[in-house]
């Protein structure tokens, strides 16, 4: 039995030199391969496919893996296949087609390789090569990055952008030089990768990056736009701050006025919006949105104050309201936003009376009933002036269900069955039912 166990071990000692021997060997073969490639990458394309194929082989073996040499043969080939879908892009953008990458993670399984031959070095000729591959590498992954910025895929963007400001700190840490030591070249990456982030799938990640650009006085919106939209809604007085330090370095860029007023319109504090809007206004005069926001805003704050029975000032938000809508078709006489809005005045107007009538239409008193004719004639009034209006929006636009549904309201409440019937057709046709 003794002698049987023994036989076995050295069996298996025996396979596992041979298996070590491979392995060795043919990593000797995948290098020489490369080499062979380096010579002439034109000529010589096929021996970067056989040198991909021999480390699929070569990380077979278990030894392999305990292998910094084997780690760096890795890490280098696949910087070369990053390198020749650089190659490609470029050559693709002179003839105008689109791009599409064969191996878009050459770069960061190239970064990989190189970081494992690093953690696992003897000796200092292993990890001065993984070095100068990851310094090669950082070129690789920042023009991969910017290859699926340029088409909108800002996950796989992000990926590669942080995995070089990675690289960059594996450098750093060996005291070796990369492309992000200059301080404006460094800010704009990290720009970039957090905008990736932002516009993808790594928020989190990307307010990190945000926070390092903004302690530097980074020169873009988006970062003070970015931290601000995070922070608002558990600090305002925060988001605030980082906002009002964005517009001082950027004093002309209109985009963080208008998320403070996004803040304020989602928040519902109306009364603060009314000056955010007229600065917007006096930023951007011919931005017809803004009118009939403000619009919005005072028909909004005027139904507030109906409904407390402050009549008086609800008809001075009125006023402003219809003069907003009106600047707005002064200057595009076809806004389907500000007709509509317009005629939603009047018809939010009279509908804020029926609660009225509601109240009184069981006092069957003459005084009772004066009062209920004379509510519901002004009330009717109201209906009146919106229709022309609702009747110019659907000219604008056929298709809104909401102008749809005020016509045959209003309709039926002139006892013109008729026409509010089409509308009722319309409505299902529009609603699918």
């Amino acid at each position: 039995m003794k002698q049987f166990f023994l036989s076995t071990i050295i069996l298996l000692a025996a396979f596992s030199m041979v298996n070590a021997q491979e392995y060795k060997k043919q990593l000797k073969n995948a290098n020489k391969t490369l080499s062979k490639y380096y010579l002439d990458p034109v000529a010589n394309k096929a021996e970067l496919s056989t040198a991909l194929t021999s480390i699929d082989a070569i990380f077979a073996a278990d030894d392999a893996k305990a292998d910094p040499e084997a780690w760096i043969t890795k890490g280098q080939i696949f910087n070369e296949i990053a390198k020749s879908e650089m190659n490609k892009k470029v050559l693709e953008e002179q003839l105008g087609n689109k791009i599409e990458l064969n191996t878009p993670n050459a770069g960061l399984v190239a970064l990989e390789a190189f970081e494992k031959a690093i953690g696992i070095s003897i000796k200092k000729s292993q990890t001065k090569d993984a070095l100068a591959g990851i310094r090669e590498n950082e070129d690789f992954l920042n023009n991969i990055g910017i290859t699926f910025f340029q088409v909108n895929d800002y996950n796989n963007a992000f990926k590669n952008f942080n995995a070089a400001i990675k690289g960059h700190e594996l450098l750093k840490a060996n005291n070796e030089l990369s492309r992000l030591e200059d301080a404006t070249v460094k800010n704009d990456h990290f720009f970039y990768t957090a905008a990736a982030g932002y516009l993808g799938d790594f928020k989190t990640e990307a307010n990190g990056l945000f926070e390092k650009l903004a302690a530097a006085d980074y020169p873009q919106a988006l970062v003070y736009e970015a931290l601000f939209t995070s922070t608002v809604e558990k600090d305002e007085a925060e988001g605030m701050q980082i906002l009002e330090k964005g517009r001082k370095l950027l004093p002309d860029d209109n985009s963080l006025l208008f998320a403070e007023i996004n803040y304020y319109l989602k928040a519902g504090k109306l009364s603060i919006l009314t000056d955010k809007l007229k600065a917007a206004i006096a930023k951007e005069p011919n931005n017809i949105s803004v009118y009939t926001t403000l619009g919005n805003v005072y028909d909004q704050l005027n139904q507030t104050e109906r409904a407390s029975g402050n009549m008086a000032k609800a008809d001075e938000y009125f006023g402003f309201a219809y003069d907003y809508f009106k600047q707005a078709l002064e200057k595009d006489p076809t806004s389907f936003d500000a007709v509509y809005s317009q005629g939603a005045l009047y018809y939010n107007k009279a509908a804020s009376m029926t609660s009225k009538l509601n109240e009184i239409g069981n006092d069957y008193s003459s005084a009772g009933t004066k009062k209920y004719n004379a509510i519901k004639a002004e009330m009717d009034g109201y209906f009146k002036e919106a229709l022309p209006y609702f009747l110019k929006a659907e000219g604008l636009n056929s298709k809104d269900l909401n102008t749809m549904i005020a016509l045959k309201e209003i309709y039926a409440r002139e006892g013109n069955l008729e026409k509010s019937g089409e509308y009722k057709t319309k409505i299902e046709a529009l609603s699918g039912n």
